[in-house]
Protein backbone atom coordinates (compact mmCIF):
# COMPACT_ATOMS: atom_id res chain seq x y z
CA UNK A 1 0.00 0.00 0.00
CA UNK A 2 0.92 3.36 -0.74
CA UNK A 3 0.28 6.19 1.57
CA UNK A 4 1.09 10.00 0.98
CA UNK A 5 -0.04 13.03 2.81
CA UNK A 6 -0.12 15.87 0.29
CA UNK A 7 1.08 19.34 0.93
CA UNK A 8 -2.02 21.73 1.29
CA UNK A 9 -1.63 24.93 0.92
CA UNK A 10 -2.48 26.54 4.42
CA UNK A 11 -2.21 23.43 6.63
CA UNK A 12 1.45 23.68 8.21
CA UNK A 13 2.42 19.61 8.28
CA UNK A 14 2.65 18.03 11.70
CA UNK A 15 0.97 20.66 13.47
CA UNK A 16 -2.24 18.25 14.53
CA UNK A 17 -1.92 15.18 15.97
CA UNK A 18 -3.52 14.19 12.46
CA UNK A 19 -3.16 14.65 9.01
CA UNK A 20 -5.95 16.62 7.54
CA UNK A 21 -5.61 14.41 4.09
CA UNK A 22 -4.08 11.23 3.21
CA UNK A 23 -4.26 9.60 0.09
CA UNK A 24 -3.64 5.63 -0.29
CA UNK A 25 -4.53 2.84 -3.03
CA UNK A 26 -6.52 5.86 -5.16
CA UNK A 27 -8.98 6.65 -1.96
CA UNK A 28 -8.65 10.40 -0.56
CA UNK A 29 -9.55 10.58 3.23
CA UNK A 30 -10.33 13.50 4.43
CA UNK A 31 -10.36 13.81 8.61
CA UNK A 32 -13.30 14.96 10.48
CA UNK A 33 -14.46 18.45 9.27
CA UNK A 34 -16.20 21.05 10.84
CA UNK A 35 -17.95 24.42 8.90
CA UNK A 36 -15.86 27.25 9.93
CA UNK A 37 -16.98 31.37 8.70
CA UNK A 38 -15.27 32.46 6.14
CA UNK A 39 -12.69 29.85 5.89
CA UNK A 40 -11.58 30.75 9.60
CA UNK A 41 -10.82 28.38 12.31
CA UNK A 42 -12.23 28.93 15.37
CA UNK A 43 -15.19 30.76 13.85
CA UNK A 44 -18.35 28.69 13.38
CA UNK A 45 -22.27 29.44 11.84
CA UNK A 46 -24.72 30.09 15.06
CA UNK A 47 -27.53 28.47 12.29
CA UNK A 48 -27.34 24.94 12.36
CA UNK A 49 -28.57 25.43 8.59
CA UNK A 50 -25.46 27.25 7.86
CA UNK A 51 -23.15 25.33 9.60
CA UNK A 52 -24.01 22.27 8.07
CA UNK A 53 -23.56 24.19 4.36
CA UNK A 54 -20.28 25.48 5.54
CA UNK A 55 -18.93 21.79 6.79
CA UNK A 56 -19.66 20.61 2.97
CA UNK A 57 -18.32 23.78 1.74
CA UNK A 58 -15.06 23.25 3.68
CA UNK A 59 -15.00 19.60 2.47
CA UNK A 60 -14.83 20.71 -0.96
CA UNK A 61 -12.21 23.13 -0.07
CA UNK A 62 -10.09 20.37 1.09
CA UNK A 63 -11.50 18.20 -1.90
CA UNK A 64 -10.31 20.77 -4.23
CA UNK A 65 -6.66 21.43 -2.83
CA UNK A 66 -5.78 17.82 -3.61
CA UNK A 67 -8.13 18.06 -6.89
CA UNK A 68 -11.21 16.58 -6.61
CA UNK A 69 -14.74 17.60 -5.97
CA UNK A 70 -17.45 16.36 -4.20
CA UNK A 71 -18.97 14.16 -7.30
CA UNK A 72 -15.67 11.96 -6.60
CA UNK A 73 -16.92 11.26 -3.31
CA UNK A 74 -17.73 7.75 -2.20
CA UNK A 75 -18.58 7.67 1.32
CA UNK A 76 -19.83 10.06 4.16
CA UNK A 77 -20.82 9.61 7.38
CA UNK A 78 -22.39 12.77 9.22
CA UNK A 79 -21.95 13.17 13.19
CA UNK A 80 -24.56 14.63 14.58
CA UNK A 81 -24.77 16.06 18.39
CA UNK A 82 -28.86 16.43 18.03
CA UNK A 83 -30.84 13.70 15.68
CA UNK A 84 -33.37 15.90 15.59
CA UNK A 85 -31.50 17.84 12.82
CA UNK A 86 -30.79 14.81 11.10
CA UNK A 87 -34.16 16.05 8.71
CA UNK A 88 -32.74 19.44 8.08
CA UNK A 89 -28.67 17.94 7.48
CA UNK A 90 -30.51 15.22 5.02
CA UNK A 91 -32.06 18.17 3.10
CA UNK A 92 -28.80 20.36 2.99
CA UNK A 93 -27.09 16.96 1.92
CA UNK A 94 -29.22 16.05 -0.75
CA UNK A 95 -28.38 19.96 -2.44
CA UNK A 96 -24.58 18.98 -2.15
CA UNK A 97 -25.07 15.35 -3.53
CA UNK A 98 -28.27 16.35 -5.81
CA UNK A 99 -27.12 12.68 -8.23
CA UNK A 100 -25.47 10.02 -7.59
CA UNK A 101 -25.04 10.58 -4.01
CA UNK A 102 -22.16 8.76 -2.01
CA UNK A 103 -23.45 5.71 0.57
CA UNK A 104 -24.04 7.75 3.93
CA UNK A 105 -24.01 6.54 8.05
CA UNK A 106 -25.24 9.41 10.15
CA UNK A 107 -24.15 8.73 14.04
CA UNK A 108 -25.21 10.47 17.04
CA UNK A 109 -23.05 11.91 19.22
CA UNK A 110 -23.49 13.44 22.98
CA UNK A 111 -20.55 15.85 21.24
CA UNK A 112 -18.51 17.07 19.12
CA UNK A 113 -15.04 19.37 19.45
CA UNK A 114 -15.23 22.97 19.64
CA UNK A 115 -18.46 22.52 20.59
CA UNK A 116 -20.00 22.02 16.65
CA UNK A 117 -23.29 20.11 16.11
CA UNK A 118 -22.29 18.46 12.76
CA UNK A 119 -19.02 17.17 11.69
CA UNK A 120 -18.71 15.43 8.88
CA UNK A 121 -15.84 12.36 7.77
CA UNK A 122 -15.59 11.87 4.03
CA UNK A 123 -13.33 9.21 1.58
CA UNK A 124 -13.66 10.29 -1.87
CA UNK A 125 -12.10 8.04 -4.98
CA UNK A 126 -9.96 9.10 -7.65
Amino acid sequence: MTKTIPFIDGVQPGSESYSQVVEANGLVFLAGQVGSVGGRPETYPADFNAEVRATFADAAKLLGDVGLGLEDVVRCVVYLTDFADFAEMDTVFREVFPSDPPVRATVGVASLARDCRVEVEITASR
